[in-house]
């Protein structure tokens, strides 16, 4: 009995620990992008088209499970809009729904036997999809979309190789 609540304690404290990684991550990210855009001198375009905020929670779902993604889909923007006043106080809802979805999606599919590249691809229609329905707006949905195909395929780059090492880690703890 107490090794099993000794083992919570630690799966708890885990999961506590990646979700504050994630939104710690998920603050910092946009901030570096917004960064290269004022010295670039092309404002927010690098956040918008490089989604660096998504990141972050897609990690913490795929490695911790749907509680984790959603948990670090939801806080990440509350924190950034908090701190940072990004993301704007009109779009804060939908990058709630949008994110949480892929947090969600993402640690639903984490165990699934399938090419990690499809479980991303999924995670991201999901969360794409439930900000479209909170929108009403499909039209909406595909420029945005389209302003974001840069981070799209960012992801498809670097998060299945992340993905990768960090599992590779989390195998020898």
């Amino acid at each position: 009995m107490s090794n099993t609540l000794a083992f919570n304690a630690l799966a708890v404290r885990n999961k506590t620990l990646t979700v504050i990684a994630a939104v710690t991550a998920a603050l910092a990210l946009p901030q570096l992008f917004h960064f290269a855009g004022m010295i670039s001198g092309l404002g927010a375009a690098p956040g918008a088209a490089f989604l660096p905020m998504q990141i972050p929670v897609f990690l913490a779902g795929f490695l911790a499970g749907p509680v984790v993604g959603i948990a670090a889909g939801i806080l990440s923007p509350i924190v950034s809009h908090t701190l940072a006043d990004m993301p704007a106080s009109a779009l804060l809802p939908y990058m709630i729904i949008e994110l949480a979805g892929y947090g969600l999606v993402a640690g639903l599919l984490c165990n699934v036997k399938m090419p990690f590249i499809m479980k991303l691809l999924i995670a991201q229609i999901a969360g794409r999809a439930l900000r479209a329905a909170a929108l009403m707006s499909f039209p909406a949905i595909w420029e945005i979309t389209l302003i974001g195909v840069p981070g799209i395929l960012l992801q498809w780059a670097f998060i299945p190789l992340l993905m990768y090492r960090l599992q590779g880690l989390k195998q020898k703890l």
